[in-house]
């Protein structure tokens, strides 16, 4: 007549756990429709959706230089990471189309979009990389909750922001036609 029954913490994650499988692919796909919805076009909105692996392989990677585990923080931090990667593809292909519509070549629109749209992925991935470095070095009451979340964003913004630059102009002049 005895069970064994975990509760506490344990209990906790693994719910957290439980909503997050459900969270983290909903909102991938919202992320997407709206995407989809700015663009309107499922090529672009593909490219855009590209930022997303480059910016989580830059989280992992944080996560690992850090030797910190995959925790439910990390998970929330992956999210926001998200949306500032889609962000940041999102201004540089858009400014790529507003070129196209005034008369530009794809391919001139591409160079000229990808120079125009430098400084502001940038601007966003210094801002939001510098707002997030004290919560990645705390080391008070709590810090171990802000240090996961902290490492995935600086880190998938560092790499997503390098990538998107580099392959988000040339998914775009390869995949989108005329």
């Amino acid at each position: 007549g005895y069970r064994i029954e975990f509760g506490g913490q344990f209990k906790q994650l693994q719910e957290a756990k439980a909503r997050l499988a459900v969270l983290v692919p909903a909102c991938l796909v919202l992320i997407l429709v709206l995407v989809f919805g700015a663009l309107g076009s499922v090529a672009q909105a593909l490219i855009v959706f590209a930022g997303i692996p480059l910016a989580v392989t830059g989280g992992v990677f944080a996560l690992g230089l850090r030797g910190m585990p995959f925790s439910i923080t990390a998970a929330i931090g992956f999210i926001a990471l998200s949306g500032i990667a889609m962000l940041n593809g999102l201004v540089l292909v858009d400014h790529i189309n507003h070129l196209r519509t005034h008369g530009m070549a794809r391919a001139e629109a591409v160079a000229a979009g990808a120079l125009d749209r430098l400084r502001p992925v940038i601007s966003t991935a210094l801002v939001a990389s510098i707002g997030f470095l004290p919560m990645a070095i705390a080391s008070g009451a709590g810090a171990e909750v802000q240090r996961p979340l902290a490492t995935v964003v600086i880190g998938g913004i560092l790499s997503s922001t390098l990538l998107t630059l580099l392959l988000v102009p040339t998914l775009y002049r390869k995949f989108v036609r005329d």
